[in-house]
């Protein structure tokens, strides 16, 4: 089950499930206890702000900034299901309508790519390293084309 927490406003939070349930579908994950992306798996996506990120950023990366979506893997499963539970992403709404508008396309569009970035980061998969992000990116690029968003690009970190 993918869980919505709208704390912001957003038109459409089925295309987010969408998106996550798409990158699972069809991403490798990278985790040594996932053999399979686990589709049948729990996650939660919070919609929030530049605050909110900007604090938890600060927290856990030791960043002192804003950013648009971050992850928090969880190796945890349903005590009375197994079901996995892969962990929870949150997205700054404010910051991906900026980038939207940036970018040329809608807020819907730039917070699907930011859900299929974070899932991604749920499956243990990280752009640190140059081979890594071409891993990375490529799994995005695969995404965002099955979902006829080839032309949404993640804002290069």
């Amino acid at each position: 089950m993918i869980n919505i927490d709208s704390q912001q406003k957003f038109s459409d939070e089925s295309l987010l499930e969408r998106a996550a349930r798409l990158t699972l579908e069809i991403s490798t994950p990278l985790l040594a206890d996932l053999e399979a992306a686990p589709v049948d798996c729990d996650m939660t996506i919070v919609l929030t702000d530049d605050a909110q990120l900007h604090e938890l950023n600060r927290e856990f990366l030791g960043v002192d900034a804003p950013t648009d979506v971050l992850s928090f893997p969880s190796a945890e499963a349903d005590p009375e299901t197994g079901v996995p539970y892969l962990g929870d992403i949150l997205i700054s709404i404010p910051r991906a309508s900026q980038q939207a508008q940036a970018g040329g396309h809608s807020v819907e569009a730039e917070a699907q790519l930011l859900v299929i970035h974070g899932t991604l980061h749920l499956l243990g998969h990280d752009h640190a390293e140059a081979e890594e992000k071409a891993r990375m990116w490529k799994a995005q690029a695969d995404v965002l084309e099955r979902l006829g968003l080839s032309h949404v690009k993640i804002q290069d970190s």
